[in-house]
């Protein structure tokens, strides 16, 4: 039996006579475009396509089958954009997964947006750190998780996702005003999850140095206690201290390093109208709170 995804990609391939081309368009790899091409022409017993030098092309079957496809995934679309039309989201229920400080700052910023513009749809909420998010994630135990991560514009796990929401700031917590990281070569760090640490490691290896880890913990508000306590220093994303800020302990925002926050879906586009509506509340929430 044909398989709609199989169809979609075949279609794109026509589009662009490329499998890169039809990847970058679909948020596929290039060997999961040659995967679905491959079962397609073993599920219809035919020759689809034929390498052509460095590119490929269409065998006169696979033409024919690709204008068919174009057909049948427009007219899925269609219908899928009709009933969603029709049903107004009214009903639907999409689960989160994101961690503490995303979950204090633009998730309930989101939340209030769909609560006005998509009174039925349940929103579920889950405190989670990103790698547990991305576990359940990739599980369909979640459809959609709030992942970050330091430095370039990481590249997806195959069936991953992303959209990015915003660049939050990082800031060293201290208990002095204007302190700077070379103030702290030598003083105990609080360190957190392996993600985390890595962070950490790459903002202070700016200064040549290495952090000395005293203690660990990555709930926002431990790291701001132990602070004040003098148990030690930390870094802590702009987020976190908006959802959490205590009076006795001071930050001072770190120039040149940015945390990238992303949300997650998996599986094949395109999203479920829910989820697609979650995802465009979270986007334009995070414009004011992030």
């Amino acid at each position: 039996m044909l398989n709609l995804v199989h169809l979609r990609v075949l279609a794109a391939v026509a589009r662009h006579e490329s499998v890169t081309e039809a990847a970058r368009e679909l948020h596929y790899s290039q060997p999961s475009v040659s995967h679905h091409l491959a079962r397609l022409e073993v599920t219809t017993g035919v020759k689809l396509v034929q390498r052509v030098g460095r590119g490929i092309r269409l065998t006169p079957e696979g033409r024919l089958l690709a204008d068919r496809a174009a057909e049948i995934v427009g007219r899925v679309e269609a219908a899928t954009t009709e009933l969603a039309a029709q049903a107004g989201l009214q009903a639907g229920k999409v689960r989160l997964a994101a961690n503490a400080s995303a979950l204090g700052t633009i998730v309930p910023a989101a939340a209030g947006l769909l609560a006005r513009a998509h009174p039925g749809l349940e929103l579920s909420l889950f405190d989670r750190h990103p790698v547990e998010a991305r576990q359940l994630l990739r599980h369909g135990e979640i459809d959609v998780a709030l992942v970050f991560g330091h430095g370039d514009v990481p590249v997806p796990e195959e069936g991953f996702r992303l959209r990015h929401l915003a660049d939050d700031t990082i800031h060293l917590v201290s208990r002095h005003p204007g302190d700077s990281l070379a103030n702290h070569r030598d003083s105990a760090w609080i360190g957190g999850c392996d993600q985390c640490r890595a962070e950490l490691d790459a903002v202070c290896r700016r200064e040549d140095f290495t952090p000395r880890i005293g203690s660990f913990s990555d709930d926002m508000v431990v790291v701001q206690s132990l602070v004040a306590a003098g148990i030690g220093v930390a870094i802590l994303p702009g987020l976190a201290l908006r959802a959490h800020r205590r009076a006795d302990v001071h930050t001072t925002e770190l120039t040149g390093f940015r945390r990238r926050i992303h949300a997650a879906t998996y599986g094949d586009p395109p999203d479920p109208p829910a989820v697609a509506a979650v995802l465009d509340a979270l986007t334009e929430a995070a414009v004011t709170t992030a």
